[in-house]
Formats: structure tokens, C-alpha cells, sequence
């Protein structure tokens, strides 16, 4: 079901926030997973601790060769507020750095002070760096508001985005917006939207094993190969606007189940008693189970530019 929508992110070495958005309806790209839950803020906050310095190593390829694929990240400031919190990500790629330098003194071998000034330019070759900005707001109890954007050197512009969570008793509300948004289609090609902006509603997993979930999305501008160099866009990146609606039903019955009792999670020692639950809530009760899912979704584009041409067409045909 996710997959038929606009929020699918999968695991992408090409931006700082480390995913790019699934084409809808397209399979997964055969070398593709599906991206953290966790941002990437959050995950080198956590990772940090654990590297020299918080400079983590990574793998990141670009289509400029100069600049080699591995670069080191680091969060930079973290600071937290009561109701907010911001990180800064830097990232810096070493392999141009020092194949300047190398160069260098390969041209001038004497270690004057006129050749350490050349040097000292390379440092400022904007290429080497990039940066991203991540801050989370927590506006009510059930709503919060992400905001990114990111700039690399390499690359002309910035990418933005923003993102409007809303818990409600029985549904969860999203609006995103970004300019522009990056996807990965089936062939591992990325392809880079002017403007993307969606609304999605879902309901929650319910008892009865019911769920639905409603979205609306709308594409500006044609899209740009990112890393293509053949090949036509994805149709459903064209401008315009979609609307997907999916429902599931899923059951299961059990054939045999053993209960968990107080026995199981109490273990008795000559000190004492000591409550010793399972490490797994899905493996405290051995059981074997049938399950079955049934469900459907529905999609209907509007593209606003073979709309026109439509109409332009009947125009001309009727004068």
C-alpha cells in the first residue's frame, strides 16, 4: 500500500538527509531499501559517540568524479529547547583537497610562503562542503513541524522542505512540501521535481484489522535527470495533480497458541523471585497462525500539459 503513495523513502547516498522519494507505482529499485525512520541528525547524534571527534566516515558517490565517493560527516551544533530542537550536519569530501595539493607541489617544489598561500586557496573550494540544516518544532501535544534544507557545493541551489505531522484519535494527518524533491525510480535513476507538495491521511491499525488511507499530490515543473543521462522521465513525475485512495483488510486465526503465564516470566533463585519477561513481545507465546490481506487502491492523474494540448487540440479541430 505505502508504495502506491509519495512519502516511500528509500535509502539514498545523495543527500544529507540520506533518502530520496520511491516513484509511485514503480517496483523498488533492485539495490534499494527503505529508508531509516530515524533522521539523519538523530543518527549521527547517536553515532558520533561512538568516532574520534563525532567525524563519521562515508560512502556518498557524486557525478563528479574529481571529488572522489567517500566523504566524512559530522553534526555540528545540536542545540535542544523545550519544545524545539535544531542540528547542523557538515559534510567534506578530503579527495579533491588533496589531489590539488598533491598537484601543487608537484608543479613547485619549493616550500616558499607564495606556495603555502596556493595551498590554503584550495581549502576554500566550496565543492569540498556541504550543509544541511534539520530543526523540529513541537507546536501542540499531537502536532509537530520539521523543516530541512541542505546545500551542496558542487550543485546549484538548495533543497527545502517542510513537513506538518498531526495525530489524530484515529488517523494520522501529513502535509510536505519540497523544492525540489528528489526520487529513484525502478532503474536506480534519480529525477529532481521542481516543486512537490502532498496531503495524506491514514487511519490507524485498528482491531478489526480495517485501514484505509486517502492522498492528494500536486508536481510543478518537468523533471530534471539528476543522474540519468538517457532515458524519459518517470510519467507520474509530470506536472500535475494525483489523487490515491487504498483500503486493506487483514485477519488472522490462530491454530495453536500457548499462553503466557506467570510462571514463564518468574524466576525463582535463592535470593528471591525476579520477573524475567521475554525479549521479544512476538515470542513470548509460541503459536502457529494463518493470516490472509485483501485490499485494493486506486489512482487518477491529472496532468495539467496533456491537458492543455488536449484542449488545444479540440480547439483548433472545431474552429
Amino acid at each position: 500500500m505505502d508504495a502506491a503513495f509519495w512519502d516511500l523513502n528509500i535509502s539514498s547516498p545523495q543527500t544529507l538527509d540520506g533518502s530520496a522519494r520511491h516513484v509511485p507505482g514503480e517496483p523498488l529499485p533492485l539495490e534499494g531499501a527503505r529508508a531509516s525512520r530515524a533522521l539523519r541528525a538523530q543518527q549521527l547524534s547517536l553515532l558520533g559517540s561512538g568516532f574520534p571527534l563525532g567525524i563519521i566516515p562515508s560512502y556518498s558517490p557524486t557525478s563528479q568524479k574529481e571529488l572522489g565517493s567517500f566523504s566524512i560527516q559530522s553534526l555540528l551544533l545540536k542545540p535542544a529547547f523545550s519544545n524545539a530542537w535544531l542540528g547542523i550536519i557538515g559534510q567534506f569530501r578530503p579527495k579533491k583537497l588533496l589531489s590539488s595539493i598533491k598537484a601543487e607541489f608537484t608543479v613547485d617544489d619549493v616550500l616558499d610562503l607564495p606556495a603555502f598561500k596556493d595551498v590554503a586557496k584550495h581549502f576554500l573550494d566550496k565543492s569540498l562542503y556541504a550543509l544541511g540544516l534539520c530543526a523540529q518544532i513541537s507546536l501542540t501535544p499531537a502536532s509537530s513541524l520539521l523543516l530541512m534544507k541542505e546545500s551542496h557545493g558542487e550543485r546549484k541551489g538548495h533543497r527545502n522542505k517542510a513537513m506538518l505531522f498531526n495525530k489524530l484519535p484515529h488517523h494520522d494527518v501529513t502535509v510536505e512540501a519540497a523544492w525540489p524533491e528528489l526520487f529513484i525510480d525502478q532503474n536506480g535513476r534519480y529525477w529532481s521535481v521542481p516543486e512537490s507538495i502532498s496531503l495524506d491521511l491514514s487511519s490507524l491499525v485498528s482491531e478489526s484489522g480495517f485501514r484505509y488511507r486517502f492522498g492528494v499530490h500536486k508536481s510543478s515543473g518537468l523533471p530534471q535527470a539528476f543522474n540519468a543521462t538517457s532515458g524519459e522521465p518517470p510519467l507520474a513525475l509530470m506536472p500535475g495533480l494525483c489523487a490515491t485512495a487504498a483500503f486493506s483488510y487483514e485477519k488472522s486465526r490462530d491454530i495453536w497458541r500457548q499462553k503466557e503465564t506467570k510462571k514463564d516470566v518468574i524466576i525463582k533463585t535463592e535470593k528471591g523471585e525476579y520477573w524475567w519477561p521475554s525479549y521479544d513481545v512476538r515470542l513470548r507465546e509460541p503459536h502457529a497462525a494463518i493470516s490472509g490481506i485483501i485490499g485494493n487502491i486506486a489512482s487518477i492523474y491529472f496532468f495539467l500539459k496533456l491537458f492543455c494540448q488536449v484542449i488545444l487540440v479540440l480547439f483548433q479541430f472545431f474552429s
